[in-house]
């Protein structure tokens, strides 16, 4: 699955909607989407596949097919629905073959390969010592053949980083989250490093924590001292007007003799 295969093939199996003629096309504003699929990256290796469920493109549950059990996104996820993972083996085997079928009708023709884009962010606003999470966003890749590393100051990361499964896009290419809890330290730096079939080389993108360079002492003074003199200078201003004021609205309304 990794980069550095040759002669890599891959063939994918979808589940497809089922279009029936007279339907008018309506607008939706949100959508429950239930998404399979199986794939082989080359004949070397067996099949894989993923099936799960999603609301807005985002997961809710993908089902362990080795230990047959659904896999909430979020644990709350289960105090309000609950899935008997059981009736999705039927659904896979029929992908499984479907793929099959689509690999001997087209003679094992290799799929075309899409690199990935690859972004790294945080999930809050960085402060130096105070927990964070990294996050490594892999978007627009096909087949969904990938595997993503943290490094640490060019070591790599062995624990404590998590991933998602593949999430399908519309336009059947894929994307893929990988998270690494942490703690920003001046002298750490971090890579997100993935592999890819469409790559030649593993991609590698980089991240290190941006802190605003302090200002200098005499620099805040001078600010300091500029906002005073302005405060001062409006100060006068104001009463020279209001002194003005005065003396023109007497000098309009003289008081007569009484």
């Amino acid at each position: 699955m990794g980069a550095g295969r040759s002669d890599p093939m891959a063939q994918l199996a979808l589940l497809a909607l089922l279009v029936l003629p007279g339907i008018r096309a309506v607008k939706v504003d949100h959508m429950l989407a239930q998404v399979g699929f199986y794939h082989q990256v080359d004949q070397s290796q067996q099949p894989s596949g993923e099936f799960m469920f999603e609301f807005d493109q985002d997961e809710i549950f993908h089902v362990d097919l080795e230990k047959t059990e659904a896999v909430w996104r979020l644990p709350d996820f289960t105090k309000f629905a609950s899935y008997e993972a059981q009736g999705s083996l039927g659904i896979m085997a029929q992908l499984k073959n479907n793929m099959e079928v689509m690999i001997q009708r087209t003679n094992h023709t290799q799929a075309p390969n899409v690199p990935p884009e690859v972004s790294v962010f945080t999930k809050d606003s960085v402060e130096l010592g105070d927990p964070n999470v990294l996050i490594c966003f892999v978007d627009k890749f096909f087949p969904p053949a990938l595997s993503v590393t943290w490094l640490r100051n060019g070591q790599e990361v062995t624990e404590g980083d998590f991933e998602t499964d593949f999430y399908p896009r519309p336009d059947n290419s894929f994307r893929k989250f990988s998270y690494l809890p942490f703690i920003p330290r001046q002298d750490e730096v971090y890579d997100c490093r993935a592999h890819h079939e469409g790559l030649g080389e593993p991609f590698v993108k980089h991240w290190e924590p941006q802190v605003p360079t302090p200002v200098p002492e005499t620099t805040e003074t001078l600010v300091c001292a500029l906002g005073l003199a302005v405060g001062i200078i409006g100060i006068v201003a104001g009463t020279i007007l209001i002194i003005k004021g005065m003396k023109m609205n007497a000098a309009r309304n003289p008081r007569g003799p009484l």
